[in-house]
């Protein structure tokens, strides 16, 4: 994420050259991993540039001891970095997709998004339930998480498995399932444990049917709402989701849309690159419309057939505990 650089000026660009690009993360290990992962690919492309990482500490890592639904502010991973950036103390940021607002801040943009990882969900086992799955765990097994989404729909799918908020880096969340006997097993990202070099601890990989994955904040981390997206054939087929929290109402539809895009595309003089947030020069507006516009109708369609009651109830109940 960064500043908006529309319209940015040769001698601007040169001027790039001159000097070093500050790179503002997390300081967490594995926010460190995908940030040096980021910095060489920029270093690959653009080798008489020099870079900087800058790590700080966000809301999020600092309030251990309150489930994130419970702390009542967006933007928990990325607002001191969003301030950062807005002081000119950083010249961009590297988030989780995940972990970024719905709506970013006036001047900010999503510069460029990784090629992705493995976007499901992992179970990670206690040592002695290994060789187990979420359905064979003995009868309220505790099973530990941070989010809202995946226990509400793992509550659903194993209604004879506890789910307990979990917090800490990975390397904390390992330690606690492992050494205090609290947890039969925790949920943890499958890219962020294969970006950490964990892939062994992954007992289960958790697909679409039994638990969907997050896209940006929506609604903020104090309601179950998650979505599934595939490309297939020039279709683009988006699957959304709500849940209450205890998992027992949900509601899913699925919609798809044409998006074509021309492998020789390129953007026009007039053509405004950003859209919803993102900056995408070798992207047709029409096929960036087309996605944003499947969005807007799932979401539509969901909330005119009663999603938005499930949704209230979700967030007093939330406020409430």
């Amino acid at each position: 994420m960064s500043g908006n650089g529309n319209a940015a000026a040769t001698a601007e660009e040169k001027s790039l050259k001159m000097r070093v690009i500050r790179v503002g993360t997390r300081k967490s290990q594995l926010a460190r991993i995908q940030t040096d992962s980021v910095v060489a690919t920029l270093k690959a492309l653009y080798p008489g540039l020099q870079f900087e990482i800058i790590a700080m500490s966000t809301t999020g890592d600092k309030i251990l001891d309150t489930a994130l639904s419970k702390i009542g502010e967006k933007s928990l991973f990325t607002k001191e970095l969003e301030y950062a950036l807005e002081r000119n103390e950083v010249d961009l940021v590297v988030h989780s997709l995940k972990d970024l607002p719905t709506v970013l801040p006036p001047g900010f943009t999503i510069g460029a998004v990784c090629k992705r990882e493995c976007p499901y969900d992992a179970v990670v086992f206690h040592p002695k339930f290994v060789g187990k799955t979420l359905e064979t765990l003995p009868e309220k097994s505790v099973v530990g998480t941070s989010s809202l989404r995946r226990a509400a729909q793992l509550q659903r799918k194993f209604p004879h498995l506890e789910f307990k908020s979990i917090r800490g880096n990975l390397n904390t969340r390992l330690r606690k399932l492992d050494e205090l006997q609290e947890f039969s097993a925790i949920i943890l990202a499958a890219a962020g444990l294969q970006r950490m070099g964990w892939q062994n601890r992954v007992g289960q990989i958790l697909h679409p049917e039994e638990c969907m994955y997050a896209v940006g904040q929506e609604g903020g981390c104090s309601v179950p709402v998650a979505v599934h997206t595939a490309m297939k054939d020039g279709q683009l087929y988006l699957t959304g989701g709500v849940w209450s929290l205890n998992g027992a109402e949900s509601m899913q539809e699925t919609m798809q849309a044409t998006i074509r895009i021309s492998a020789q595309h390129e953007d026009g003089p007039e053509d405004d690159p950003q859209l919803v947030g993102i900056t995408a020069q070798n992207i047709p507006r029409e096929a960036q419309l087309a996605a944003e516009n499947l969005g807007i109708s799932l979401a539509t369609l969901l909330l005119n057939k009663g999603a938005k009651s499930i949704l209230e109830v979700a967030r007093q109940l939330n406020d409430a505990h």
